[in-house]
């Protein structure tokens, strides 16, 4: 039987020891990591696997014995990614305990080839399985933040703005999708009960083109705004958009529609039995006073 694993444990501080005056005169992203938080999790993995060795597996890493490897292994790529670290700098790190183990190795072995070869090759199939994982799991919590931050980035570029008294405007910039369409319509109806208000403004001037899936999206988010009580005005319908609306046979009816934001906003005030009236300042000449109609 493979003497690897009682090495692992018996010179598993000697290894680790070595791994890290290696890992000093080699380069590290000093500029992300500092050597505390490195000692911090060689010591940490070094534990991880010689607490799996001791099982007496080493090529079947998926068990309860490497569970805490598992762990570790997800919990140091996650901090890498969140400092900035590439994949194949989260790997390195791994793989470049390969050459402490075969020092290791070849200090116990020192007049068996035999057993020095077996044990490297286990021990390279070892920190290979090992590197794979956190390949793997740097990547799943890369995926996450690049999630997470296009959630946050659609939250940003569909503001809904509360422009007077009863009446919102949520303008759109870019493409809307399935995804961004379920947050402009979470941002607008919050916006609805939040401010009481009666019409809400959705301006597409920013919106490139209009095709039939755009079309839908919109007339979803109208109809949940009507089921809340909201009357919805589409705002900066260029010529463009018109034709197009037109060609493809879309049914706006029952929507109503406006060129400009300031149209649109004037008829809201309108719906809101509010007016805007200009008056001669003794001081400051003509001023524009927004008062509510009887």
């Amino acid at each position: 039987m493979s003497k690897l694993p009682e090495m692992i444990n018996k010179h598993h501080e000697e290894i680790r020891a070595d791994w890290l005056k290696q890992m000093s005169t080699a380069v590290r992203r000093a500029d992300l990591i500092s050597n505390e938080e490195l000692e911090s999790q060689s010591r940490e993995l070094m534990d991880a696997i010689a607490s799996g060795a001791r099982s007496g597996e080493l090529t079947n890493l998926d068990g309860p014995a490497w569970g805490q490897a598992r762990d570790t292994l997800g919990a140091i790529s996650t901090s890498r990614a969140k400092q900035g670290f590439s994949t194949s700098e989260t790997a390195t790190f791994v793989l470049s305990l390969k050459q402490p183990i075969f020092n290791a190795v070849r200090r116990e072995n020192p007049s068996d080839p035999a057993a020095l070869f077996d044990d490297i090759w286990k021990s390279t199939q070892l920190i290979d399985k090992l590197a794979l994982i956190t390949a793997d799991a740097f990547q799943a919590s890369r995926e996450k933040f690049i999630a997470r931050q296009q959630e946050e980035l659609m939250e940003l570029s569909t503001p809904v703005v509360k422009l007077w008294d009863g009446i919102l405007a949520l303008p759109i910039i870019g493409t809307l999708d399935s995804a961004r369409t379920q947050v402009v319509m979470e941002s607008l109806l919050q916006a609805v009960v939040q401010t009481n208000s009666r019409v809400a403004i959705i301006d597409i001037t920013g919106v490139p083109t209009v095709d039939t899936l755009v079309a839908q999206h919109l007339l979803k988010t109208i109809t949940a705004a009507r089921l809340m009580g909201a009357d919805c005005i589409i705002s900066g319908v260029r010529p463009q958009i018109a034709q197009t609306i037109v060609h493809l046979g879309i049914d706006l009816a029952g929507v109503i529609t406006k060129a400009k934001l300031s149209d649109a906003f004037a008829l809201a005030l309108q719906r809101t039995g509010q007016v805007v009236t200009k008056v001669n300042g003794d001081n400051a000449g003509k001023r524009t006073l927004l008062r509510r109609e009887e």
